[in-house]
């Protein structure tokens, strides 16, 4: 019996632990949400500075909806946890109940056994009794046992008794964290209404001025054109200088290598050579330049310390307007001026010019970044450079904030920088 009750009680130890570390980690994510939440506000506080509604506030505003929705699904998930813990925590008072009732009956039975047979001379009675001298001592360990029995039986009323009030203390503290926490939901939804209200605010001012906008879009799209055929030229000088080293390297091999003579009926074969997936992956270099890039995935610093997405990779429409547009990277808003840098180590590939700015293209292995709508450059071509080191100046776009354009390349397939650098 005592076995059975200290297993229940583990059991429903391990499944509390097993929900506080579940609400703990929502908890967690919460905070993380809520700083994101915070540094959009402050983000968002800077564009308002300027009075004309701009797609920057708008990709916050609708970033920031977004956080908040994630927040009041996570405090939907605490609930559910809270909720969770409420019912195993009834359960668990239940089978107590149930527990203490059986040990308190068993008790009551050995106790009212005792009175009946409470005199010496029973026990003497029973002792002397024996048969034997052996059966004789057993029967005084008989007696040592059953005493002890109901000492056990009295301790596991008691423990039962703490467990029981243990619960329905916790019980009553998941009952007050569940109301505290429905709050907190509600008040997320109020002010989710209000950022939406916000959100329609901006969308009607971009509304207004669509007409100035769409000549902006299609103004970006001809740069945007301008920026992926330089890109792609110089990608192809790369994959055809990799090619031409490549053949080189395998004529050099073929001419060094020993010749043997093939006689009678013996057939020679020639080991194919293992071509790597790309021209670029060639050489030793270039393989663990490509690798380490693909290890940081989702963990390469961001071109710029300050900033905000403006215009999110890929197909795209503006709110309340019938603008769209492909973006080919990230266009990213900053301070005029602010130091653009390398994310990862690589090379120089091309440095050219679109619309009066400077794009610096780097190579690291079979991937490619390249840096658009710079001021000036920092850097040669053919020069190699480090994570971090400064390779030119935001420009200043029409709305006289600093805005560059952040291209992730693998050869010359365009792939989503978002999902390769840190989350903000």
């Amino acid at each position: 019996m005592l076995k059975a009750f200290l297993s229940v009680i583990f059991s429903c130890f391990l499944c509390c632990s097993l929900l506080g570390q579940t609400s703990e980690d929502l908890r967690k994510q919460q905070a993380d949400i809520q700083r994101e939440i915070n540094d959009l506000k402050r983000s968002l506080e800077s564009t308002r500075k300027n009075k004309k509604a701009s797609l920057t506030q708008l990709a916050l505003v609708q970033k920031k909806i977004r956080l908040r929705e994630q927040a009041i699904n996570n405090i939907g998930g605490q609930i559910n946890a809270i909720q969770n813990n409420i019912v195993q925590s009834r359960t668990e008072i239940v089978h107590l109940k149930k527990e203490l009732d059986t040990l308190k009956a068993q008790y009551e039975k050995s106790v009212v056994y005792a009175y009946k047979n409470r005199s010496n001379y029973d026990f003497l009675n029973f002792v002397f009794s024996a048969a034997s001298f052996n059966d004789a001592i057993k029967r005084v360990e008989y007696l040592k046992v059953y005493r002890n029995y109901r000492q056990q039986q009295a301790e596991n009323i008691r423990n039962s008794q703490q467990s029981l009030q243990q619960k329905i203390a916790g019980l009553e503290i998941s009952r007050k964290e569940k109301d505290e926490v429905l709050q907190k939901q509600e008040k997320e939804k109020l002010v989710l209404v209000d950022e939406r209200k916000e959100k329609d605010d901006v969308v009607g001012k971009l509304k207004a001025r669509e007409k100035e906008l769409n000549k902006e879009i299609t103004t970006k799209a001809k740069a945007d054109l301008k920026l992926k055929n330089g890109i792609a030229a110089a990608v192809r000088r790369e994959l055809e200088k990799a090619k031409a080293a490549a053949v080189a390297a395998a004529k050099k091999v073929e001419a060094t290598a020993p010749k043997t003579a093939s006689s009678g009926n013996t057939k020679e074969t020639a080991a194919k050579p293992v071509r790597p997936k790309s021209l670029l992956d060639a050489t030793p270099e270039g393989a663990i330049i490509s690798a380490d890039f693909e290890k940081n995935r989702g963990r390469l610093p961001w071109p710029i310390e300050k900033g905000n997405i403006k215009i999110h990779f890929g197909v795209y429409s503006i709110e309340g307007t019938t603008i769209k547009g492909n973006n080919p990277g990230l266009t990213l808003e900053t301070e005029v001026g602010a130091a653009v840098k390398a994310i990862f180590e690589g090379e120089v590939s091309s440095i050219f010019d679109v619309d009066g700015s400077s794009t610096v293209l780097l190579k690291h292995g079979k991937y490619f970044t390249a840096y658009g709508g710079l001021s000036s450059s920092a850097v040669s071509k053919g020069q190699k450079v480090n994570a971090g080191q400064v390779i030119g100046r935001a420009s200043a776009n029409d709305d006289g904030n600093g805005e560059i354009e952040f291209v992730l390349m693998q050869e010359s397939r365009n792939i989503n920088p978002e999902i390769w650098i840190k989350r903000k």
